[in-house]
């Protein structure tokens, strides 16, 4: 702290292009309304995408910021350094306003019970699909009412390797993009992705087992284009170029299906049971301690940063969706959802997404179910025998702490 009382924070927020322009603009807002804290706000020298291992070696060196852009999985491995701050008697006062965030927002910054940084960014899971492809293969597009086994036959008929076309496609690198995407599928069946106790995956049942069943039939009728590239970067070229009837996305990938001109519409993600469910990929501000002035600095920028007005501003500006549920209800936000077609299917499905256990061992979770899936959308082996494989390799990293 300055002489004069000045706290200067210094932030790693890992965003380029237009996140970045929208965060500059709201640190030069806060800045001109708070001149006793000064924020240093750069990219950290990386995107966000490699900024656990950006912070990893800064925590390790001593030299870490006061504010960095986590990924909402990662924030469990990271919260296990003492360097990382303790926000619970921040969030608890009436005037912070916690429990406007969405459930889903909330839980990601919380790991074993403690709040380590705010909500950054939120998405979810729905289905984008492809007019011209449905059009040109005489199906009915999709309802807002559909089952998996609908989805599944769909892609079936949307499917015409003679063109080319295939009914919808995964990810089948075994990264954490393939595996999130069968979270709804598993909550849908009454499973979970871990137990009550802590100590076991919540998928070794018929919720895991019908999950992969219908993975793997969508392998077997070879409806689904098996993307094996990280970033599942080919399977939305695809969809894009009218090749592809329909995928499991978010809302950033709506400026790129726009910007190819292609006649899409949006619908919620199949049921089996009629009951509504997705997943939210929440990423997180993370607090960290240098200091009771620089944390008590750093909430405040982020209390600031996360209010309505800048609530609004990022999610317009950035391309994401409101992390409050106020934000979701303005009137401003409403008028915003006339201007995207299939924005609002996206931000209604905030209000029932479910999130990723925020456990430090999660990535030796992901990994084998990750196998297991890649091998049903290529249609190699049985769900029996992959999901047998995956739990054992879990429960043992569940068990081993």
């Amino acid at each position: 702290m300055a002489a004069d009382g000045t706290v200067t924070i210094t932030m790693w927020h890992g965003q380029n292009d237009t996140g970045k322009e929208a965060i500059d603009k709201i640190v030069a807002s806060f800045q001109s309304k708070n001149p006793k804290i000064k924020v240093d706000a750069s990219t950290g020298g990386v995107l966000a995408d490699a900024m656990l291992q950006k912070i990893t070696t800064a925590l390790s060196g001593g030299t870490y910021p006061d504010i960095a852009y986590i990924f909402g999985p990662d924030i469990a491995s990271v919260a296990r350094s003492p360097k990382v701050a303790n926000l619970q008697s921040f969030i608890t006062p009436p005037e912070a306003k916690w429990d406007d965030f969405f459930p889903a927002a909330r839980d990601a910054v919380t790991v074993d019970g403690k709040v380590h940084g705010f909500p950054a960014l939120i998405d979810n899971l729905c289905v984008a699909y492809n007019k011209k492809v449905f059009k040109d293969a005489g199906v009915p597009e999709p309802t807002e009412a559909w089952t998996w086994d609908e989805f599944v036959a769909t892609a079936k008929r949307l499917t015409n390797p003679g063109k080319g076309i295939f009914g919808t496609g995964w990810p089948a690198d075994g990264g954490e993009d393939c595996v999130w995407r069968i979270y709804p599928m598993i909550w849908d069946l009454g499973g979970a992705i871990v137990d009550d106790s802590g100590r076991k995956v919540g998928f070794d049942n018929d919720a895991g087992l019908k999950a992969l069943r219908t993975i793997q039939q969508l392998g077997a009728d070879k409806s689904a284009y098996p993307d094996t590239k990280p970033g599942s970067e080919t399977m939305y070229q695809i969809f894009n170029s009218n090749k592809m009837g329909m995928i499991a996305t978010g809302p950033w990938q709506l400026p790129a299906i726009i910007e190819a001109k292609v006649d899409y519409g949006v619908v919620p993600l199949p049921s089996y049971n009629g009951q509504r469910v997705t997943i939210a990929g929440p990423d997180t501000w993370t607090v960290f301690d240098n200091g009771s002035a620089k944390v008590k600095a750093a909430v405040e920028f982020l209390q600031f940063v996360t209010a309505a007005d800048q609530d609004i501003q990022w999610a317009t500006q950035a391309g994401s969706l409101p992390l409050r549920k106020s934000t979701s209800e303005s009137a401003e936000w409403k008028q915003h959802l006339q201007s995207t077609a299939g924005l609002d299917v996206f931000s209604n499905a905030l209000g029932y997404a479910r999130t990723r256990p925020t456990i430090r061992n999660y990535p030796r979770i992901s990994q084998p179910l990750g196998q297991a899936i890649t091998k049903m959308v290529l249609n190699q082996g049985t769900p029996e025998e992959a999901l047998k494989t995956a739990v054992q390799a879990a429960n043992a990293a569940l068990a081993a702490g």
